[in-house]
């Protein structure tokens, strides 16, 4: 083991090393070990990783130590998000980091009091964590005041390229001073993220950790059958399958609610998440499923980033996504850590060429699965009605 393989031999205030332990962190992971001495260093940095590699503490144990000599009261950091459930991750993580130190962070994210927000911002907190789009609300407001921060970290970048944010993102930055430290971390590096990071950052440190396909620790595979059995299919495999924790799915926020309640009068307790449940709503069922009081999460792609919730043994793609990119993040909510897990996705006729590229990307023929379905449900004849005359 050499020293900047532990936290404790870091140049790092002993507060910060004490959240450190308490969040029961030793040894470093390897985007921690590449990213932190070099943020310690004030480099700009695009740093390439999948979810669950430990990127979030990456940035935040550098920004406490940038902060921590300075005087409280004044908005320094901010950290932007693609979606609330992640920006919670982040925020709980910034909370636990940070319990020594007496820095503060403020959550600010729709779906949320707009009211509170506004004064935690206006109270000063030392590190603003949000989605775009309500710190732009605030913005406009004149709620926050950008002038002094410092250092910029955009998470997820390529999911906030997807989901369209980034003109929203140039104007944010536009109010803070060009002189900050700018990091951007990302799951993948395409020509577009390239291009971003040209543009928002300043002769940055590139580092990239782990792998642009599913880990080999998770066991894929396909099981191939017609749409009209892909209810029976998931009843069988949440019956059948030594199942500890699943995330299960869909393309469609119908689709969500309606599957959701078919498990559930079938007896396979479940919650759901999707864009149209509040954000109470959504993180009660979060909370639910991380407690194990049901086994079982079905949800659209807003799940498949950011979600640090351990010890996910299985994902199931009801529907297969539509693209690799979004096939790699789903199977990436399991074999977290060390683990090992299972992928199941269901694929219909319609999908083969989806599931071609897929494959193309992931490098190999996913294995085929024969599952034995339950019988359908036919429907009972009802009594013979007599013809009018």
């Amino acid at each position: 083991m050499t020293a900047t393989e532990r936290f404790d031999e870091l140049p790092l205030d002993t507060r910060i090393i004490d959240g450190i332990h308490d969040m029961g962190f030793e040894t470093m992971t390897p985007i921690q070990c590449e990213t932190i001495p070099a943020l310690l260093m004030g480099k700009d940095m695009i740093g390439v990783a999948q979810t669950g590699t430990g990127k979030t503490a990456a940035f935040l144990i550098p920004i406490l130590q940038r902060l921590i000599s300075k005087s409280r009261g004044v908005n320094r950091a901010l950290v932007l998000s693609p979606t609330r459930e992640l920006a919670l991750q982040i925020d709980e993580q910034m909370d636990g980091l940070s319990y020594h130190t007496g820095m503060t962070s403020v959550f600010i994210v729709g779906g949320m009091p707009f009211g509170s927000q506004e004064q935690g911002i206006r109270a000063g907190s030392d590190v603003l964590i949000g989605t775009p789009g309500r710190i732009l609300d605030h913005m406009k407001y004149d709620h926050m005041d950008l002038s002094n921060v410092e250092i910029v970290v955009l998470d997820e970048s390529d999911r906030m390229l997807d989901l369209g944010f980034m003109p929203d993102v140039r104007r944010i930055l536009d109010a803070v001073s060009s002189k900050r430290q700018t990091l951007m971390f990302s799951a993948t590096m395409g020509k577009e993220i390239r291009r971003i990071a040209q543009e928002f950052l300043d002769d940055p440190e590139e580092v990239a950790v782990g792998h642009q396909r599913p880990v080999e620790a998770v066991q894929q595979r396909i099981v191939e059958l017609s749409e009209d059995q892909k209810e029976r299919a998931i009843l069988a495999l949440c019956r059948g399958e030594e199942i500890d924790s699943a995330i299960i799915f869909l393309r469609t926020k119908m689709g969500v609610g309606r599957l959701a309640r078919r498990l559930n009068d079938r007896g396979i307790r479940c919650e759901s998440i999707h864009g149209d449940r509040d954000q109470a709503e959504r993180n009660a069922a979060l909370e639910a499923f991380r407690r194990k009081e049901v086994r079982f999460l079905v949800a659209t792609d807003v799940a498949a980033r950011g979600l640090d919730i351990s010890r996910i043994s299985h994902v199931i793609n009801y529907d297969i996504p539509h693209s690799p990119h979004d096939y790699i993040h789903r199977v990436g909510r399991t074999a977290r850590a060390e683990e090992t897990g299972d992928a199941i996705t269901l694929v219909t006729p319609e999908d083969r060429e989806t599931l071609e590229r897929i494959e193309a990307v992931v490098g190999f023929s996913i294995p085929r699965y024969k599952l034995d379905l339950p019988p359908s449900r036919a429907r009972r004849p009802g009594p013979a009605r007599r013809r009018r005359r």
